[in-house]
């Protein structure tokens, strides 16, 4: 009987000390999923249910050990990777994924924290687009994302979603996750799959209200990795990913904390 091996996920994200986003929600999910996570740190963030309150990076040449340290010893089923701090990281990653031939990688464009905080250095953005986006599988940008990629203005309409797409392929993408988050529709939160010369696909779930919303694009982007890593479809990964997810913020309100105050506006984590 040959050996069976343990699906095995590189994430290359930020530390979330609140452990709702970043490397700590990314571990969780991993192997929640049945993977087992290797990390590699980009930055160090200082923040908690009210937003981030400082980033630290990563210096470059200790970045490049920390990934080649783990890239030398195991063989990576698939790679998750999210916030990238800046422009010497972006190409010591692009370098890495054509040096180790790197596989099912799935890009989460995040640029800015959801409290405002610069995740991504402004100039490091277009180096991001043209050593990344060529070389990963899947990315997944919301759609002020989207907009501030392409300069655009979208709003999230089913019928703004194959534009998107395109402006998306011309920039290099191979497949592009379009997340319905931040659409005008208050009863459904549809994500939107178009692959290169495919039709759109739709995966509609019916929008929750709750608080508990912090680090929602880091679960599914590792999701959708360790379904990859686990040798589903790329469409199948994001059906199985998407229904994580949802399944997650339906029980959401079973992890409560004690807050010293009542009084903040608050993003919670669900995982």
């Amino acid at each position: 009987m040959a050996d069976s091996f343990t699906p095995t996920v590189l994430t290359i994200a930020g530390s979330d000390p609140y452990g709702g986003a970043g490397i700590q929600v990314d571990s969780k999910v991993i192997h929640k999923l049945g993977g087992y996570a290797v990390t590699v740190i980009t930055a160090l963030t200082a923040q908690n249910s009210t937003g981030v309150k400082d980033v630290l990076y990563s210096p470059s040449e200790h970045f490049k050990i920390q990934l080649h340290s783990i890239l030398d010893d195991i063989e990576i089923d698939a790679v998750k990777i999210g916030m990238l701090a800046n422009a010497e990281i972006i190409s010591i990653v692009a370098q890495a994924i054509e040096k180790y031939q790197l596989k099912n990688i799935v890009l989460d464009t995040v640029l800015v924290s959801s409290s405002g905080k610069a995740l991504l250095e402004p100039t490091a953005v277009e180096v991001m687009v043209k050593e990344l986006f060529p070389r990963v599988d899947l990315i997944t940008p919301n759609i002020p994302e989207v907009n501030r990629l392409l300069g655009t203005d979208f709003t999230g309409k089913s019928d703004e979603i194959a534009l998107m797409a395109k402006g998306l392929f011309e920039l290099g993408a191979n497949s592009v996750l379009i997340k319905g988050g931040h659409s005008l529709d208050k009863k459904s939160a549809t994500d939107y799959l178009v692959e290169q010369d495919s039709a759109v696909i739709p995966f509609e779930t019916v929008r929750l209200q709750t608080s508990h919303t912090h680090g929602t694009g880091c679960v599914l982007s590792s999701a959708i990795a360790t379904n990859l890593a686990k040798n589903e479809s790329l469409k199948n990964s994001v059906r199985l990913a998407k229904e994580f997810l949802y399944q997650n913020l339906q029980t959401s309100s079973q992890i409560k904390f004690k807050y010293h105050s009542q009084n903040d506006t608050r993003k919670e984590p669900f995982v």
